[in-house]
């Protein structure tokens, strides 16, 4: 039996004829009804995340590995509020999150009544499309129930919002079926082969084309960049960029010299990320990229094979490379053991080590690139994965989202490898920085917190490193171990030491 809210069972028909078919949910009554709906439906598989900030990137996370579209769903209040954070994540990484919030009737909106406040709209620009649905009196208002639902169910490259005001009573569950609804279908074009052509023609007459894509990995080019240093004949004449963040600043400076920059993004959006944008062009940039790499096999191009080799001598490097026991060596041994599966990597220095080591595409909440939901999204996409999925993170980051292993769910194929050197590390790595005698203490948050106890309240299996032998043989334990709860591995290094190592890989590759 179903609710007997209208609006309830007009969105919730809608979901499954859109084909959403996994539901993140969280605790309130205002809810309920929604709640109810869901896991009413033998389509839909519903997952309950308590901390509304976690569960945001718990969606993110899956609706990474699935490639659709999940929900997320709310109470009333603060609740909303709460899922900013990963909703603007989504934003900019064009997930196609459904947030669905229930809400008080609106003229007790700013009456002092409980978990109350302005709820339309409450995220802004950083979903695509945000609609509040009427509690239909009749059949112009149903109508106009459908449309808007079926209006934010057709966005597709990005968060939307569904808000949902609910008058009590909210209980009655007394309606067998959800209602036929009438589904508005779109249909996505793609780059037609005329424009297709002229794009691998544009990059193949290019005396100086490069092929950059960014999230989710652009391994190598930091180093390389760095070797480059004020060379011009390595600056291209033209970019060919497939869109998604990247992760190195020299990287965007370096390309910033370039003569012009044409995009390929799914949306057609303008991003100008190299300040010598001239061309967007709305499609799959896979598609334009597999393009060009068969030209290339045919007929290899002088300045392609320049970088080639310029990129071939930064990966020798890294793999010669013998770093001494620091979280560059955790990151080195750890990609080293080859792993298959999919990998996440937490923001900040984590991501930085990924981009010197991983010869594999991994995936980091690079939206935005804030620390927080990074446990949260690895541990999303483990829900609705066969495989096992890594995540590598620093200490802050984990800490902050330690709610993400506060979860009935998980299961054993989320394994978490802890770099912990009791700080944010990376602020050592700002030049003048060290200067404050804030640094360590107050910006980088010096801590002597170890995750042991966070893993018993969670039934997380732990094991800790503290020396070049126990990480090597705990990563061989993360790896292979068949458990059915999550595994951590949390590796303890000194940040002075990380800093050192860190900066001597630079000093050897330059002096190569």
């Amino acid at each position: 039996m179903y609710s007997d809210k209208e609006q309830v069972n007009i969105l919730t028909s809608l979901l499954v004829a859109s084909g959403v078919r996994h539901a993140i949910v969280c605790p309130g009554s205002r809810n309920a009804p929604i709640v109810h709906n869901l896991n009413e439906c033998p389509q839909m598989q519903c997952y309950p995340v308590t901390d509304e900030r976690s569960a945001g990137f718990y969606a993110l996370g899956m609706s990474q590995c699935l490639k659709q579209p999940v929900v997320v769903c709310v109470t009333s209040g603060t609740a909303l509020l709460n899922l900013a954070p990963a909703v603007a994540e989504a934003y900019y990484q064009h997930a196609p999150l459904v947030v669905i919030s229930a809400d008080r009737p609106p003229q007790w909106i700013d009456q002092l009544d409980g978990q109350t406040l302005p709820q339309p709209d409450a995220l802004g620009r950083f979903v695509r499309k945000a609609v509040s649905l009427p509690e239909p009196l009749n059949e112009e208002q149903r109508w106009y129930c459908n449309r808007l639902v079926n209006e934010a169910l057709m966005v597709k490259h990005g968060p939307v919002h569904i808000n949902v005001p609910i008058t009590e009573p909210l209980f009655n569950f007394t309606v067998e079926k959800l209602p036929e609804e009438r589904k508005i279908e779109f249909i996505a074009a793609d780059i037609p082969s005329h424009v297709l052509s002229h794009v691998c023609r544009m990059f193949l007459q290019s005396k100086r084309p490069m092929l950059i894509a960014g999230q989710p990995m652009n391994p190598s080019y930091d180093e390389a960049v760095m070797l480059v240093g004020d060379n011009d004949e390595y600056v291209p004449d033209f970019v060919l960029y497939i869109g998604g963040s990247i992760v190195s600043k020299r990287l965007k400076h370096f390309l910033r010299k370039a003569k012009e920059t044409w995009i390929v993004n799914e949306t057609g959006e303008l991003n100008d990320t190299f300040m010598n944008l001239t061309n967007v062009i709305q499609g799959d940039g896979d598609v334009v990229a597999d393009q060009i790499h068969f030209f290339l096999e045919q007929q290899p191009h002088p300045f392609v094979q320049k970088w080639e080799a310029l990129l071939a001598k930064v990966r020798h490097h890294a793999d010669n490379y013998q770093p001494d026991y620091s979280q560059m060596a955790v990151a080195k041994c750890f990609e080293e053991s080859n792993p298959l599966e999919p990998v996440h990597y937490a923001n900040s220095t984590a991501i930085r080590l990924a981009n010197i080591y991983a010869k594999h595409p991994v995936y980091c909440n690079r939206g935005v690139n804030g620390i927080e939901g990074s446990l949260s999204t690895a541990a999303g996409f483990s829900l609705v994965s066969d495989e096992n999925v890594f995540c590598v993170i620093g200490d802050l980051s984990f800490f902050y989202d330690q709610n993400a292993l506060w979860n009935q769910n998980l299961r054993g194929n989320l394994r978490i490898l802890l770099m912990n050197n009791g700080k944010g590390g990376i602020f050592n790595m700002l030049k003048g920085l060290e200067k404050s005698a804030a640094r360590d203490q107050f910006v980088a948050a010096q801590h002597k917190t170890s995750a042991e106890g966070i893993c018993m309240q969670n039934h997380v299996d732990y094991q800790k490193a503290q020396n070049m032998e126990e990480m090597q043989q705990g990563i061989e334990w993360l790896m292979h171990t068949e458990s059915n709860r999550p595994l951590l591995l949390e590796v303890f290094t000194d940040a002075a030491e990380d800093e050192r190592v860190f900066k001597a890989y630079y000093h050897s590759l330059k002096a190569e």
